[in-house]
């Protein structure tokens, strides 16, 4: 008896510090309709209008055969720059980089979110935070390219919702945005394994006995 009480509290003790790795996205576009195009590139990570949780996002892996040009802008909790890693805090309302980019015929990244709104959700907040793609046919970034959405000119969107999931809104025919091949289990596919071996153990050692 004392084996089977013993087993089942280990099963507890893994399964309630258990945590959420980043959810991770890979991201590509194809740009091969504006080739050539002097245009540029638009990344932020808002918190919502109310109370958010503490929440990070990084840019991995971006690569092109198209060219940044001139130097970025950055506004808010923003670090790093292109192509190299960029990392965004929703410290602060808003969170955006912006860089001049000449078009190539694809491009491809890596969307990351992490921090404890998606690793342990506090029950209290009353906004999420968003993520957002856009790529621009100018410069100046008011010609919204490869969306259709007329009204912000997003590619595409990231929601960190109150309980630690995610949702993304595509608006672009061109760009393809997956979840990492290869991610860690959530929680929860971890508790059910965790469960599964426990029980299978402890049936053994019934019938043993």
């Amino acid at each position: 008896m004392s084996t089977r009480w013993t087993l089942f509290t280990a099963f507890l003790l893994v399964g309630s510090s258990a945590s959420a790795g980043p959810i991770t996205y890979d991201v590509t576009v194809d740009t091969s309709s504006i080739l050539s195009t002097a245009g540029s590139l638009d990344f932020n990570f808002n918190p919502g209008p109310l109370v958010s949780q503490a929440a990070s996002l990084q840019i991995l892996g971006f690569s092109s055969d198209g060219t940044l040009a001139g130097s970025p802008a950055f506004t808010g909790d923003v670090s790093g720059a292109l192509p190299a890693t960029l990392t965004f805090d929703n410290g602060t309302g808003f969170n955006d980089y912006f860089d001049g980019f000449t078009f190539g015929s694809t491009l491809s990244l890596q969307v990351s979110l992490y921090g404890p709104a998606l690793s342990s959700p506090d029950g209290t907040s009353t906004s999420g935070s968003t993520f957002a793609f856009s790529m621009f046919s100018d410069a100046a970034g008011t010609v919204p390219a490869l969306t259709s959405d007329t009204m912000n000119g997003f590619a595409f969107t990231a929601d960190v919702n109150l309980d630690g999931t995610t949702t993304v809104a595509n608006f672009s025919s061109q760009t393809s945005v997956a979840p990492e091949t290869g991610a860690v289990p959530e929680p929860d596919g971890i508790l059910l394994l965790g469960t599964a071996i426990a029980f299978g153990t402890i049936r053994q050692l019934g019938r043993r006995r």
